[in-house]
């Protein structure tokens, strides 16, 4: 489990390709100097497990082995050699918790498609899947990219194209990619898991009212 609060930047230095995976190596610095063959870390709001360590591998480097469908569906598919990326070590069970529970089990890809630029703040607007909206609410918590933050505005539940808006502090933007990411660029969204858990639950209340509702008419 993480918490969305960044620990520090990474840089990718290696994609390697075979058939529909890749392996990432991504120079995490000192975030990873106990991090064992096996552990977890958050890569953009992706949790990502530790798979290659050798004497050979430079200090501080990350590698991963990342399937198809992951590429796929996160941002990570569009990476490559150089980028920065937002990353998080798993959280501690006597560690605090200062932002919202995030699984690192991204649900969909969105795109960053409108910022504005202020003295002491940006405005960013996030276009995401339109059945994630549902999962959304103004002052609610989201994880993008990995990063927790409180949603300012979202896009109304008549309209085509969902959206939602973020408000970052310059901390946020110094200490995350999101100072440096461009209108265009995709994003990793993670909603909230209560919103999750809620949806289906109520998914179920509803199928069964249906099938009573179905079971109780009289064919008379």
């Amino acid at each position: 489990m993480f918490t969305g609060i960044i620990e520090g930047l990474g840089t990718v230095e290696t994609i390697e390709h075979t058939n529909d995976s890749a392996a990432i190596t991504i120079d995490a610095g000192d975030l990873v100097a106990d991090l064992d063959l096996g552990g977890s870390l958050a890569v953009n709001g992706v949790c990502l497990t530790s798979t290659r360590r050798s004497a050979a591998q430079k200090p501080g480097r990350f590698t991963a082995e990342v399937m198809g469908e992951t590429l796929r569906l996160t941002g990570l598919g569009t990476l490559g050699t150089g980028d920065r990326v937002n990353l998080e070590r798993c959280t501690p069970a006597s560690g605090r918790f200062d932002g919202h529970v995030v699984q690192g089990h991204v649900d969909g890809r969105g795109e960053l498609i409108d910022r504005i630029d202020r003295p002491d703040w940006s405005t960013l607007r996030i276009a995401v899947p339109n059945d994630l909206a549902p999962l959304t609410a103004v002052k609610g918590s989201i994880a993008l990219n990995g990063v927790s933050l409180t949603l300012t505005a979202v896009s109304e539940p008549s309209a085509p194209n969902a959206w939602v808006e973020v408000g970052l502090i310059p901390a946020t933007l110094t200490h995350t990619t999101f100072g440096e990411l461009e209108v265009g660029a995709a994003v990793n969204i993670e909603v909230d898991v209560l919103a999750k858990y809620t949806a289906r639950l109520l998914s179920f209340s509803s199928s069964t009212t249906h099938n009573s509702t179905q079971q109780g008419v009289d064919h008379d």
